[in-house]
């Protein structure tokens, strides 16, 4: 059983560190994705079933010079409402340091809840001030982290605050605590065969967590524009494909260190490849090596998401991290949507999947993979640090 599982919150004022910067539409301020504000959905309902009450406070957008109306979480509280039923009590307080917010707080009744307004709106919260984070946990009896998505960050809410509250009175929260799970076991308990499936546009994002996994992974599968990289770095002809020429030295070092460590590097044989970077563009398939200039691979070839499908199907750990291509183009989604097939079959024969970032996330959710996959990461940023192997404050903060 988990520290917050087994805690009774009767009687309690929980102080939840939650993640609810989501995405508004800029004209009517409605939320357009609440998947964030779902996902902390189970903490609260647990902290309010045992009889506590709830404090919520969350970050919104990036704020520059202190209160700004767009960014305030007051548009958050009717779809907070219905999300908890219609029933619970949902309050708000203007701001999160505040009288208001203080006297809201100590007249908390159980099964009630308060959302605090955004705590960006000052300057104090993200460099981590220790005087602003005291002022925040007097407002609860116990401290719960459950934002993932901020775990990276050693902000006043996701880490100094932790230290105002004694061991017993701080804990992750249901959400942080999966993610947690997830990570770990596929950091440190994959069952072999495991791959890794990194993709996205830049070889220089993604340095820290290829030369981490060298260590632990049995084969790497490298997509997305980054791929042309390395292979440019093989002596390839890669036309006008994206391409980092300050990093082909180091992924020619990644390719060699695969190599000495027995780790296999798969790279996509063939690409689709276009005339310009749009829908309308003209397309053709080549080898990955070979592409003609004035051309630009934009998605693995049929040849390479065979060859990736197969290695995926043997695997029994599987991280996914980037989509193969500009799969948001209809044109050039065959790839990132094969390889989701691939994982989602895997997964259904026993393999351990874990899906994070930003894209891969929306590529399984487009291709309806949602409920075929071991975990979805809410935290893009946080999870590609934690695999890179960096200490989380907001983690090493509970720990």
């Amino acid at each position: 059983m988990s520290a917050f599982s087994q805690h009774n919150f009767a009687g309690q004022k929980a102080l939840i560190r939650v993640d609810f910067n989501v995405p508004l539409d800029k004209q009517t301020q409605a939320i357009t994705d609440d998947t964030r504000m779902r996902a902390a959905l189970p903490t609260i309902q647990k902290i309010l079933a045992d009889g506590g009450s709830v404090i919520l406070m969350s970050h919104l957008g990036r704020p520059k010079e202190g209160p700004e109306a767009k960014y305030s979480l007051k548009h958050l509280i009717a779809h907070l409402s219905e999300l908890l039923g219609g029933n619970t009590k949902v309050f708000f307080a203007d701001d999160c340091i505040g009288e208001q917010a203080y006297l809201t707080a100590s007249m908390l009744q159980p099964g009630e809840v308060l959302l605090l307004e955004n705590l960006r709106f000052y300057k104090e919260e993200e460099k981590g001030n220790p005087e602003f984070a005291a002022k925040l946990s007097k407002l609860g009896d116990v401290y719960v982290n459950d934002a993932f998505g901020t775990a990276h960050r050693a902000h006043a809410s996701t880490a100094i605050i932790a230290d105002y509250f004694e061991a017993g009175k701080k804990m992750f929260g249901l959400l942080m605590e999966g993610e947690v799970i997830a990570a770990e076991k596929v950091l440190h308990q994959s069952e072999k065969p495991f791959t890794a499936i990194i993709g996205g546009a830049k070889v220089s994002d993604k340095i820290l967590i290829i030369e981490n996994l060298l260590e632990r992974a049995t084969d790497i599968i490298i997509g997305g524009g980054m791929a042309y990289t390395f292979m440019k770095a093989r002596g390839g002809n890669i036309g006008s494909s994206l391409c980092e020429d300050d990093r082909i030295t180091t992924a020619t070092e990644l390719l060699a260190k695969a190599t000495a460590k027995g780790v296999s590097i798969h790279l996509p044989e063939d690409s689709v490849i276009a005339d310009k970077f749009a829908a309308d563009a003209n397309t053709k398939v080549t080898p990955s090596d070979a592409i003609p200039d004035g051309w630009m691979g934009l998605d693995i070839g049929p040849k390479a998401a065979g060859v990736f499908a197969e290695v995926i199907r043997k695997s029994k750990t599987i991280l996914w991290n980037g989509p193969m291509g500009v799969f948001e183009m209809e044109k050039f989604q065959a790839g990132t949507k094969a390889i989701a097939d691939a994982v989602a079959e895997s997964t259904v024969n026993g393999a351990f999947s874990l899906v994070g970032g930003g894209d891969s996330v929306a590529a399984v959710n487009e291709f309806g993979y949602t409920d075929k996959v071991s975990y979805i990461s809410t935290g893009g940023g946080a999870m590609l640090e934690y695999f890179e192997g960096k200490v989380l404050p907001g983690i090493a903060a509970i720990k």
